[in-house]
């Protein structure tokens, strides 16, 4: 007797788990892998739900993982959906809801190919799951949480695949070996108010900061590193609350969104900005306060045995030999990098996040397969 992953997909998005609630979905999946022989412990930090869960011997030489999450972002108007978002319902080979693609039906096909391949063919080594109920999230309490707590108790993994959806249109197109680091700077600006008529008396702060903003995008960063995309400065907010026409404001705020490759690092990239912000201040007497957040810093799994191992199996089930991407935004392969070797490979996240989220039902079977590949692979 197999497991059902599109079954156990249907039932993970019947469970409203919309981040940070549980909704039952941590629940459902610690039945099934402690029926299995799964030794499951839930990590619970904060209030954010998340399950540990091994099969085999804790400290084993050769320990395969997997990552992911069952929280999902919220549904927006449900009257916009054709089919109830957390119904999982099955129509026409296609299922429908939140969390078909990001990505409860990535956590039922490796927790059903783990099941499976712990019962028919016991490995010499061990297979842990870590699923957090905390990626849609702030990202505090979740993989990081399972991660401080494995550490503490000394549980380890050798190797780790992230289910996330990695395809952009095909089955088998991409899998990610590595992830641009991601940060935002707000910064404010701080002038002197006065009259628009007499801007002597006053130090503009919307001057100060276009200036700096304009600098920060007037040439790229750098080309692109060997297995990364330029580095990408985006300005997505701009703003100084001022509602008279005549009126230098005295402050002014502007929000800028960094996705950098390995060529920086956070801590680089917040010494330019301020190098960059003492030289207008210097010009203009306005002063800049940069607070920035580092949601993770870039890095790459370089092609080698793990990669080649799951890009292997990728291409004997989807007939495809997946690119070996760094594209996209953040996931929680961020936190596992410092982990062990962390590689992602998934579902085709073309509705991610949408109005009527979906994915042909075909697709989770061959998730599951291609998962199924690279256990035995590994422990062959």
């Amino acid at each position: 007797m197999t497991t059902d992953a599109v079954a156990l997909s249907a039932d993970l998005i019947r469970c409203p788990s919309v981040t940070p609630d549980e909704g039952g979905a941590l629940v459902l999946l610690q039945s099934l892998l402690t029926g299995a022989g799964f030794s499951c412990t839930r990590v619970d930090r904060n209030g954010t739900p998340n399950l540990f869960a091994r099969w085999g011997a804790k400290g084993a030489a050769k320990t395969f993982g997997f990552n992911g999450h069952t929280d999902v972002v919220p549904v927006g108007d449900a009257r916009a959906w054709s089919h109830d978002p957390f119904g999982g319902e099955i129509n026409s080979g296609v299922l429908w809801g939140r969390g078909a693609q990001d990505m409860k039906s990535g956590v039922a096909a490796f927790a059903a190919a783990a099941v499976d391949f712990v019962r028919a063919t016991p490995p010499d080594g061990a297979v842990i799951l870590a699923i957090t109920g905390d990626e849609e999230g702030p990202g505090r309490d979740g993989t990081r949480a399972l991660l401080d707590w494995m550490a503490d108790q000394g549980e380890a993994m050798s190797v780790c695949l992230v289910g996330e959806p990695t395809c952009p249109e095909v089955m088998g197109q991409m899998m990610k070996i590595g992830r641009r680091g991601s940060m935002t700077f707000y910064i404010e600006a701080e002038g002197v108010q006065g009259h628009a008529a007499y801007p002597h008396r006053a130090k503009n702060p919307l001057h100060a900061l276009v200036a700096l903003l304009g600098q920060m995008v007037a040439e790229p960063l750098d080309p692109g590193t060997k297995h990364f995309q330029p580095t990408s400065v985006q300005i997505t907010t701009i703003d100084c609350a001022n509602p008279a026409n005549n009126v230098i404001p005295a402050r002014a705020k502007a929000t800028v969104n960094i996705r950098f490759n390995d060529a920086h690092t956070g801590a680089s990239l917040i010494a330019w900005a301020h190098e960059l912000a003492q030289g207008i201040t210097t010009q203009t007497g306005v002063d800049f306060t940069l607070n920035p957040d580092i949601s993770g810093e870039s890095f790459v799994t370089p092609p080698g045995p793990f990669v080649d191992l799951v890009a292997d199996a990728v291409q004997a089930e989807t007939g495809m030999a997946p690119e070996l991407s760094t594209s996209g935004g953040t996931s929680d392969a961020r936190f596992v990098k410092d982990h062990c070797p962390v590689v992602e490979f998934g579902l085709v996240g073309d509705r991610m996040h949408q109005v009527d989220e979906r994915v042909p039902v075909d697709q989770i079977e061959t998730l599951k397969r291609v998962y199924a590949r690279a256990l035995k692979a590994y422990f062959a």
